[in-house]
């Protein structure tokens, strides 16, 4: 979305041109790097070299790095500007989880060496960015307590033109990636305490990512009113928001959160856990309900949505309207020009 209001190009590694123009941006001019490994920890050390070793100085006039390994290019390339979703969350605020989660002693011996590296390296790199930009207030806190950097705060953009109310049917919505901090299994316990209700569950995992393990164990207890519906197109998710009831999210320490946005722009409420930047996006009481990330209050939080779902549709598109692409441009064009 920004390339193409910058008529910029992308410099990344991977690249699903299937899945970009899936997403309606073939029009954008992507530039590859090279393929990464793909078993982690070497996905992550590879992307990490592709960018310190690029070079397009002469080329253009700024850089935007975004994501988690970018920025080791910023040392090449000025005057930049780092759009931070997060700090990795693996090597900070979830290091010790990350290290925890490994199967055996040997693993984790392993992942305690590549995270003290690997955040080495990134600690050093981000001293070359010339600002930095935060999706959140969460994650500027995040950026401030772990890299001693200030940042601007501007919230990601959402098309909200995109998106519309056909019904108030019957299913509940859950949109993310199948990832353990997304705390999926957490949805199956409440849905499990609300027969009469049903999930639809949207989202996949990276090929080769741990993640898997975690999908593997989650198919095997699958509550019999709770879909998974896997990765689907955005045509069919937009149509999924339209005649959803509500959205339920339940992701630990979200950096951000779209899915909120893209629900409320549907006029759909959002039952959230009172974390990270769901407290940002959500209004409690107006939008839908932030409760904490307990079993029986997010059971009755859905109970007290589906009473009448509809009743917050206006609230929701008002505040979805804060977060439109518009502002989001208008923002970003006038911190390039700092």
């Amino acid at each position: 979305m920004l390339a193409r209001a910058l008529r910029a190009d992308i410099i990344t590694t991977d690249v699903s041109l299937e899945a970009v123009q899936r997403l309606g941006y073939g029009d954008v001019r992507i530039r590859s790097l090279g393929k990464t490994v793909k078993l982690p920890p070497f996905k992550q050390i590879s992307a990490s070299l592709l960018f310190a070793s690029c070079d397009f100085s002469d080329e253009y006039d700024f850089f935007i790095f975004s994501g988690n390994w970018s920025h080791y290019a910023a040392r090449k390339h000025h005057p930049n500007l780092w759009y931070c979703y997060s700090p990795v969350r693996a090597f900070y605020d979830m290091k010790q989880a990350m290290i925890s989660g490994q199967p055996n002693a040997i693993l984790k011996f392993l992942a305690t060496f590549w995270i003290k590296t690997h955040s080495w390296f990134d600690q050093r790199s981000v001293q070359n960015l010339d600002r930095v930009v935060a999706i959140s207030e969460t994650v500027r806190l995040r950026i401030k307590e772990y890299h001693r950097r200030s940042s601007q705060l501007i919230f990601p953009p959402v098309d909200i033109s995109r998106f519309r109310c056909d019904e108030y049917g019957d299913f509940w919505l859950s949109v993310n990636r199948i990832y353990p901090e997304k705390r999926i299994d957490l949805q199956f316990e409440v849905f499990k305490e609300l027969p009469k209700e049903r999930l639809v569950i949207i989202g996949g995992f990276a090929e080769g990512d741990l993640a898997a393990k975690y999908y593997e164990k989650l198919v095997k207890d699958i509550p019999k009113n709770v879909e998974m519906h896997g990765v689907v197109t955005e045509a069919e998710l937009i149509d999924l928001y339209s005649r959803c009831k509500g959205l339920i999210c339940t992701a630990m320490d979200e950096d951000f959160g779209l899915t909120p946005i893209e629900a409320m722009a549907s006029g759909k409420p959002v039952v959230a856990v009172n974390e990270g930047g769901f407290k940002e996006t959500v209004v409690h009481g107006k939008t839908g309900l932030l409760v904490e990330a307990d079993r029986d209050k997010l059971v009755r939080a859905i109970k007290e949505i589906s009473k009448d779902p509809q009743q917050h549709k206006d609230a929701c598109k008002k505040r979805a309207a804060d977060f439109d692409t518009s502002i989001f441009l208008e923002k970003m064009k006038k911190t390039m020009k700092m």
